[in-house]
């Protein structure tokens, strides 16, 4: 302020001055004699340039970041996540360790299930498959009745899963179509289950659970369907059989709901005399006609659903 005021009244000086001995003059306004002194003009920091009386302003200087001090790493060994939470007793250690012994029973059959393929024996290699469904439910119901289910099991079910119903399940498909279609046909079917299983799979580990429906068909029952029409000798003509298996391919994806299988059992005893009585007159009847109702069961329940949420 002091400085700019300077600068003011020195741009603004007046010299007002009576000559001596003069008195019938009256006052006169001179304005002071300036001399012109060429001096370089300066820049400041304001963007504005002023004249060589003008004070120097100190250019403001960049403001110094505050030194960063690193943060601590902990360099010591984290503690490991326990595989079966809770009490860790010898007992729920040897529960726990049998449910996962079905677990990877299932894998091993699978992968036998491949290479008994690989060799031309498709009705072994399904009979395989049908083992390894009855392993995976073997394993889910003994974690829930005997209280160890964890999410390592699950993780571990999932990857048996997709080993044995989504890779060894299409493999036998193949294998027991190889001859009578078309050889690029049955790749791109087999190929299908493979990759709606991956997705049936990771959607179901992502989604929330419901306790009456599947949404799609479970990779369990579609692998057990494929397992069983390859047993029992279907005598459907080759495309048909090509059609069906992308279909139900499709049907693991598809956002149709499904009843599970306890809702099944839970049916009326004189339900079941019906297929077990079609079981013992024509078996491939009757068992092509359980898997189309069941396929079917998904649309009309969704048509149900849809038309009960609209009323």
């Amino acid at each position: 302020m002091r400085r700019s005021g300077t600068f003011a009244r020195q741009v603004l000086l007046v010299r007002v001055g009576r000559q001596n001995g003069d008195s019938s003059t009256g006052t006169d306004l001179v304005l002071p004699e300036h001399r012109h002194v060429d001096r370089p003009r300066r820049r400041y920091s304001l963007g504005r340039t002023v004249g060589a009386e003008a004070t120097t302003i100190a250019p403001v200087s960049p403001a110094v970041p505050p030194t960063v001090r690193p943060v601590p790493v902990d360099e010591s060994p984290t503690a490991t996540i326990p595989l079966l939470p809770g009490e860790r007793t010898v007992g729920r250690r040897l529960k726990f360790a049998l449910v996962n012994a079905c677990t990877l029973a299932s894998l091993v059959l699978g992968i036998n299930a491949i290479f008994v393929a690989m060799h031309g024996e498709v009705r072994l290699a399904a009979l395989l498959l049908i083992a390894c469904v009855a392993f995976d439910g073997l394993d889910g119901l003994l974690a829930r009745r005997l209280g160890v289910a964890s999410p390592f099991g699950a993780q571990m079910d999932s990857l048996a899963d997709m080993c044995s119903f989504g890779l060894a399940a299409p493999v036998v498909v193949y294998a027991s179509l190889a001859g009578s279609a078309p050889t690029a046909a049955a790749a791109v079917a087999a190929a299908l289950v493979a990759a709606c299983a991956a997705i049936r799979l990771a959607r179901f580990n992502v989604s929330p659970k419901d306790g009456r429906f599947f949404c799609g068909v479970p990779t369990t029952m579609a692998a057990a369907v494929l397992a069983l029409g390859v047993a029992i000798g279907l005598e459907v003509p080759a495309v048909l059989q090509v059609a069906g298996v992308a279909l139900l391919a499709f049907t693991m994806v598809s956002s149709f709901p499904y009843a599970k299988l306890a809702r099944l059992v839970k049916l009326p005893p004189w339900v079941w005399l019906v297929p077990v009585t079609g079981a013992l007159i024509d078996v491939r009847l009757t068992f092509a006609l359980i898997v189309v109702g069941y396929l079917a069961s998904g649309p009309l329940l969704w048509l149900h659903q849809r038309r009960t949420a609209g009323v």
